[in-house]
């Protein structure tokens, strides 16, 4: 019998996932782990992260009987898909930077890539680049800042406007001297939760592309026959206490904690 899709995350940042597979989806069932034990990803070394985030999801597998697992994190995505594939025995669904659209639809040329310190610096990323976007000036910023303020969103907590209007500075100071740019890809899945405050806060309109929804056709592919109903379950690797609230904005509420083996 199918499961349902299992998204991971280190934080909350996968929720903008389960929004867009749920607005294509919206009958089927989901839950959600996240290893806020290890939150932030992006300052541990790669190796020991690798073997964590195979460790967590196959606890979450365990836990939750999945027929698919979404990993809503372009640092896990980067570092670990091949160790998740040889690990588990049922598909899994990486992210990574939407470079490819963002390509498909700039006018002018410049995009801005607004990602993670780890996923700016990948050769992943790079790669992405030179496959897609290898006409276009591409300006990387890396905005580490705006991972603490989306988790901060769903403790309650509303976004602190100056932080993010720093992160925001570097594209628009490149703008100045080069072609504007007129698309923004949110290289981070925490990033599409302070939509609202990019766009208040952006000096002129742009295109901002985020990889949910590629996401969402890629599990509708791999996975046609998606288990239907609730399921609400969300695990988490540390307290849930103050995650609990946002959870239940996307529909989980039902706290569990993972326990990972020794």
């Amino acid at each position: 019998m199918a499961g349902p899709v299992l998204i991971f995350d280190s934080g909350v940042g996968g929720l903008s996932v389960a929004r867009s597979l749920r607005q294509h989806y919206p009958d089927t069932a989901m839950c959600y782990a996240c290893d806020n034990a290890w939150m932030p990803y992006g300052l541990r070394d790669d190796i020991t992260l690798s073997a964590r985030i195979v460790a967590v999801c196959q606890a979450a597998v365990q836990a939750c009987q999945p027929s698919i697992l979404v990993v809503a994190c372009n640092t896990a995505s980067t570092l670990a898909l091949d160790g998740l594939r040889k690990a588990l025995a049922i598909p899994v669904v990486g992210t990574v930077p939407a470079i490819k659209p963002a390509a498909a639809i700039s006018q002018t040329r410049h995009i801005g890539l607004l990602a993670t310190r780890a996923t700016v610096g990948r050769p992943y990323t790079q790669k992405l680049i030179e496959n897609f976007a290898s006409d276009c000036i591409i300006t990387r910023v890396a905005a580490d800042a705006l991972v603490l303020e989306a988790e901060a969103l769903l403790s309650g907590i509303s976004p602190n406007s100056e932080h993010i209007q720093q992160a925001l500075t570097p594209l628009w100071q490149m703008a100045s001297t080069q072609s504007p740019v007129d698309t923004v890809v949110l290289g981070c899945t925490h990033f599409p939760l302070l939509k609202p405050w990019l766009e208040a806060l952006s000096p002129m309109p742009v295109n901002w592309i985020d990889s949910g929804d590629a996401i969402a056709r890629r599990v509708g592919q791999i996975a046609p026959a998606l288990k239907n109903g609730q399921d609400g379950r969300f695990f988490t690797t540390a307290s849930a206490d103050a995650l609990g609230e946002g959870f239940v904005q996307y529909g989980f509420c039902i706290p569990g904690r993972l326990e990972l083996s020794a």
